[in-house]
């Protein structure tokens, strides 16, 4: 049993009820990697409660649909169409070509929803995993993100990605704020409430505090936030001219800040409370959008002190730079995956910005992930490393849109209005 606080204060009560062979030490996962592999396909049919009435069953097919949709996110499951069997609860499921099926259940006080949920392995003829939630009402949504990653790790052996966090900036008018929402844009929260031009929203590992830099004191300071909270911020760094889009070391405790105190943008290294430790570069053009490697060695970043802004790699031991590109107009906004030695980035090819993926440590061709012929800038890997979220600009409009690391299943994430930019996701 396990109980977990909320970022609101409440809590989820979560207990495990079958286990079946998914917690076995001989349990064969799927490989999502492989390229020949399919899709995992599952059906979702309407969660059930006896004490209510049909007409009244319309939570139990909104939560499914929650559930199905979080699950087809991953992008390594397809669900099964409920105008295929109906929604029943006793389909012939081989017949429909159905690999695993989510039963649920649910029941309601005037304050709290308990909800059992259990994977169903078809071939096996089993309840491979099952959890009981419960709690309050608001806090559905959460539980059911919490059952789809239970689900993803017991298939894959990989954590799953539905209870996660993204932040990016919105545009409504001539303001930009941050806001923070889930993965399906069901629940939006905004961060910041400066009516001014705010930017680079970045989260520190543990996804608890939010870093971004505003304008609204006439100089483009960097703020942090605790984001189990909504009433106050403080200010990490107030220098004169840019204080703009820290990286976090892998631990927390520093950061690589792109300032300009000096006159020229160059990389500095801060502690975590915004002290200065380190000038990383010295007036060799300028140097933004610092990324880390997982081991916290090596960073990636953009200058343009060959001309056009390329990507070079710093190592933090020796503190040599050499550049890692060559090809394209301009290659910037580089993000290093969470998981592997890989960096995606934006490259500007035949006037058009495309995602490129590479290895920084190792003399290799990149990889081109787009080809439409909109723009796809500020690209970020998801915490599992398997997609990566951008903004794709088409016209003055940008949006969210997320694809996955071989290329594949391109797909916008949010139709919420203005514009969206500088996507950043977090645990």
């Amino acid at each position: 049993m396990n109980i977990i606080r909320t970022t609101a204060g409440l809590f989820i009560l979560i207990t495990l009820f079958f286990t079946g062979n998914a917690s076995g030490a001989g349990r064969v996962y799927l490989d999502i990697t492989a390229p020949e592999t399919r899709k995992i396909n599952i059906a979702v049919p309407w969660f059930t409660n006896k004490n209510l009435d049909g007409h009244r069953q319309r939570l139990g097919r909104d939560m499914a649909d929650t559930l199905a949709k979080s699950l087809k996110f991953h992008g390594i499951i397809s669900i099964l169409p409920i105008s295929q069997y109906g929604g029943s609860l006793k389909a012939d499921w081989k017949r429909h070509g159905v690999d695993y099926v989510v039963f649920g259940s649910y029941s309601i006080t005037p304050k709290n929803i308990k909800l059992e949920l259990r994977l169903f392995d078809v071939a096996g003829n089993e309840v491979i995993m099952g959890k009981s939630f419960s709690g309050p009402m608001g806090q559905k949504d959460k539980m059911l993100f919490k059952f789809c990653d239970h689900v993803i790790k017991t298939l894959t052996g990989i954590n799953g990605i539905a209870n996660t966090k993204i932040a990016f900036v919105s545009r409504v008018k001539k303001t930009k704020e941050v806001y923070l929402t889930d993965i399906l844009g069901k629940k939006l929260r905004q961060i910041t409430r400066h009516r001014n031009l705010t930017v680079s929203p970045r989260f520190k590992p543990d996804g608890i505090y939010l870093t971004y830099t505003s304008y609204h004191t006439g100089n483009q300071n960097l703020y942090i936030t605790d984001l189990r909270q909504s009433k106050t911020t403080r200010v990490l760094s107030r220098r004169k001219g840019l204080n703009l889009a820290p990286a976090w070391s892998p631990d927390g405790d520093r950061m690589v800040l792109t300032l300009s105190k000096s006159g020229t943008p160059d990389l500095y290294l801060l502690d975590s409370r915004g002290n200065i430790l380190e000038q990383l570069t010295s007036k060799s053009g300028i140097n933004v959008s610092p990324t880390w490697s997982p081991d916290g060695r090596y960073i990636v970043f953009v200058s343009d002190r060959s001309g056009k802004p390329q990507l070079y790699l710093l190592d933090m031991r020796s503190r040599k730079i050499r550049r890692l590109t060559f090809e394209g107009t301009e290659n910037a906004e580089p993000n290093w995956s969470p998981t592997e030695n890989k960096i995606v980035y934006s490259s500007l090819r035949n006037g058009v910005y495309q995602l490129f993926t590479m290895n920084p440590l190792k003399d290799e061709t990149p990889t081109q992930l787009t080809v439409d012929l909109s723009h796809h800038e500020s690209p970020v890997w998801s915490p599992d490393g398997n997609q990566i979220a951008f903004a794709k600009r088409d016209g003055k409009r940008h949006q969210i849109y997320v694809i996955m690391k071989d290329g594949s299943f391109q797909r916008r994430m949010f139709s919420f209005p203005g514009s969206q930019t500088y996507p950043q996701w977090s645990r």
